[in-house]
């Protein structure tokens, strides 16, 4: 069952992020308080994916009253080919439609194998006609990757 990410959720979607492998993390905005100040400000957008009385996927989803943008989204290893992933970006989707947001994006590392094929197979547009920029305000929010 797919429903809207609370902070309740926290602790069991950070063991689902820590579980997979080669998922990257920050160690400030991926925080209980980084996390609990993203759905503060987006308290309908995220998504969580209950099975089996646990938490098996999540998305984190968010936007700006104009653009959207999808972070983290990932199902457990034993979990995939089972339609979560497709399931929980369509509940995002809805949630940005009601609150009039016409275009949502995301990032996924060009050596995620796994998650560009989904992202393709969705149907959605890797772009090739824009440079993505970065650019780091608190060197202590470090990304840090599961083996």
């Amino acid at each position: 069952m797919v429903r809207a990410m609370t902070i309740d959720d926290y602790d069991a979607v950070h063991d689902l992020w820590m579980s997979i492998h080669g998922f990257g993390i920050r160690s400030l905005d991926d925080s209980r308080e980084g996390i609990e100040r993203f759905l503060d400000r987006n308290p309908e957008t995220s998504a969580v994916y209950e099975k089996d009385g646990k938490i098996v996927g999540a998305i984190l989803c968010g936007h700006d009253g104009r653009r959207a943008c999808l972070y983290h989204v990932c199902v457990s290893e034993e979990y995939r080919k089972q339609g979560i992933g497709g399931r929980m970006v369509e509940f995002c989707c809805e949630q940005l439609q009601k609150e009039q947001i016409n275009k949502v994006c995301l990032n996924a590392f060009v050596t995620n194998t796994v998650g560009n094929r989904f992202w393709q197979k969705m149907g959605w547009t890797l772009r090739d006609d824009m440079n993505y920029y970065d650019f780091t305000l608190n060197p202590e929010n470090l990304t840090i990757f599961n083996k």
